[in-house]
């Protein structure tokens, strides 16, 4: 997919009464990609959005749209997903039994297709689809709440999969969901990842001063 250093403020975490404002305010600011947590209350507790919220992004920024299954049944999303403007779908390896063949429908409707594992996964779950995703999303925090810790632990998966990539010349982004501020980011970016979604430290801030910290702390990071 890439190997550039990207920022994906979540949706989630941002205001919904004045979502299309913190939108373009985020836009401006350099957001690379807005990242579009769907959950469906069985897959994860909580319910939020769908692909009607997809479309309506779509008709107010032209920065990619990463939309990130958190339900059960991924297959009775994916077209309408797509067809609403996402760019990258990507699916939980835990909530299916056929993430190969979901992963190769995502690309047929033409949209980039990612897996994602939980904390709990390892990443021998998701070997037999690596040669052929786009992106990998490791959550880094349980999957369905906003605000949470930071799991070192995980980086560990992060290398794993940043190893795996360079020995077999894949090329699959490597994404990360969770806890990601300041100091996390730099951590995630040496494990081998490179996109870096942020939802609660960006949003409820001055939203423009949080991702140029990022961008910030992965540029001086690199360096």
């Amino acid at each position: 997919m890439t190997n550039k250093l990207l920022i994906a403020p979540s949706i989630l975490s941002a205001d919904f009464l004045n979502l299309q404002h913190e939108v373009q305010v985020a836009t401006e600011a350099g957001a690379d990609y807005f990242h579009i947590d769907l959950m469906d209350g069985v897959f994860v507790p909580h319910l939020t959005f769908g692909p009607d919220i997809i479309q309506a992004l779509r008709s107010v920024t032209a920065v990619p749209l990463d939309a990130h299954l958190m339900v059960d049944h991924p297959e009775n999303y994916v077209q309408s997903v797509v067809q609403a403007g996402a760019n990258l779908v990507n699916i939980h390896v835990e909530s299916t039994p056929h993430i190969y063949r979901l992963v190769q429908q995502v690309q047929e409707l033409g949209a980039q297709a990612g897996v994602v594992i939980n904390p709990g996964t390892s990443v021998s779950a998701i070997e037999a689809v690596l040669p052929i995703v786009d992106n990998i999303l490791v959550m880094t925090v349980n999957p369905g709440f906003g605000g949470q810790k930071f799991i070192a632990a995980t980086l560990f998966k992060i290398q794993q999969l940043a190893r795996l990539k360079q020995k077999n010349n894949y090329h699959y982004s490597i994404e990360v969901d969770g806890g990601i501020n300041e100091q996390t980011i730099q951590q995630c970016q040496a494990a081998g990842a490179n996109i870096f979604v942020a939802g609660s430290y960006v949003f409820g801030h001055d939203i423009s001063q949080r991702i140029t910290n990022l961008k910030q702390a992965i540029i001086h990071e690199k360096s």
